[in-house]
């Protein structure tokens, strides 16, 4: 009885684990910082205020979670904050 209970709390506490911690698809050794984020904005943002899908696209890791509010386009603040979680490669197709 006492390794039923056992079992069954860790397989709740593992469970409660994975629904803490999201997966994404950022690679934490490819984080940019700022300043880094701001000059690639600068070169792949010409023109409007976000990047549509096929713009966006080459650098973007993960175009879903980059988009968090599923409008298809990512906007400089969806572009900032994936910069600093590894979803933005600044050098595509390398």
């Amino acid at each position: 009885m006492k390794l039923l209970f056992v079992t069954s709390m860790a397989i709740l506490f593992t469970g409660a684990y994975a629904l803490a911690e999201p997966m994404t698809s950022g690679r934490p050794t490819a984080v940019l910082n700022n300043a880094q984020c701001q000059d690639l904005w600068a070169k792949v943002h010409k023109d409007g205020d976000s990047l549509l899908r096929d713009k966006a696209r080459p650098w973007v890791v993960n175009f879903k979670l980059v988009d968090s509010d599923d409008d298809g386009k990512v906007s400089h603040d969806e572009f900032t904050f994936a910069c600093g979680k590894g979803m933005i490669d600044p050098n595509p197709g390398t």
